[in-house]
């Protein structure tokens, strides 16, 4: 298996387990920045089968103080909801969103943290389902329980790599801030108490490592976003955003294209917390 399809399924490959019948756990997790709660969304219509997911409420912790505006969830609470969203031992999970990948990306990050390995990003999408001729369905779904298990306590230890505020800004790695531009710039900031980006990062847009289409960018074009922004093969990439959402996206290109990052999951919330840090202005 290359790495795309490690991290990747298309609409037709998930419409094609489906119909054979072969087990796979979908799930919705609609989120946007605008619009947190997707699940009067996803009740309208979604993938046969899918169980919502909440982003704030499930991959989530907001008890946590001082990690961010989406701290990382806790390898109990992931377990417990895993279950209640039906997943077994060894099934294929795929995940999807309806908004520039943010929330499937943030789901796989958290579940392939946590030891799950058979995690999907449906590939371009709701959309891309859509366009596949497929149809949805309407109202909840209640899967069984799953049996599914995740180790307990550092959930993320080795699962995949971190970042804290202090690496992301000690200059050893090449770190690339996923926002917008004007947000990268600190032209705006519409969340976050300060606008601006941390020193020596390099804005990469996780809406730039998407086609128009929603799908991601094979590796070839992937490469040279990254050399345009000097980044080498052999270095050591790190990637942030607002708090740790849209930042998956980018780790999840990456990961496609055979490439590890590691992700700052408090990131510019978390950074901006801090008066004492230092803060970026300008496009370098």
């Amino acid at each position: 298996m290359d790495a795309r399809s490690h991290v990747l399924i298309t609409a037709a490959e998930l419409a094609g387990l489906i119909r054979a019948g072969d087990p796979v756990s979908i799930l919705d997790v609609r989120w946007r920045l605008d619009e947190p709660d997707g699940h009067a969304a996803y009740l309208r219509g979604h993938l046969p089968g899918a169980v919502y997911v909440s982003l704030e409420e499930e991959l989530s912790d907001h008890t946590l103080a001082g990690r961010g505006r989406h701290p990382l969830p806790s390898g109990r609470s992931v377990e417990a909801a895993a279950r209640r969203w039906g997943i077994r031992q060894d099934t294929l999970v795929v995940v999807y969103d309806d908004w520039n990948r943010a929330g499937s990306a943030r789901a796989w990050w958290v579940l392939t943290a946590a030891g799950l390995p058979n995690v999907r990003i449906l590939d371009g999408g709701l959309s891309a389902w859509r366009s596949a001729g497929e149809g949805l369905q309407t109202g909840p779904v209640s899967p069984q329980l799953g049996n599914v298990t995740v180790p307990h306590g550092d959930l993320y230890a080795g699962g995949r790599p971190t970042l804290t505020a202090q690496e992301s800004g000690a200059g050893s790695v090449t770190l690339l801030d996923a926002r917008t531009p004007e947000r990268f710039r600190g032209d705006v900031e519409p969340v976050d108490p300060v606008a601006g980006h941390i020193p020596g990062a390099k804005s990469l847009p996780s809406t730039a490592v998407l086609a128009g289409d929603g799908t991601f960018l094979g590796q070839d074009a992937l490469c040279e976003l990254l050399s345009d922004r000097g980044v080498s093969p052999g270095d050591r990439v790190g990637a942030y955003c607002g708090s740790g959402v849209t930042a998956t996206v980018t780790i999840a290109a990456l990961a496609a294209a055979g490439r590890e990052a590691a992700l700052f999951p408090g990131s510019w919330s978390e950074w901006s917390a801090d008066p004492s840090r230092p803060v970026g202005r300008g496009s370098e």
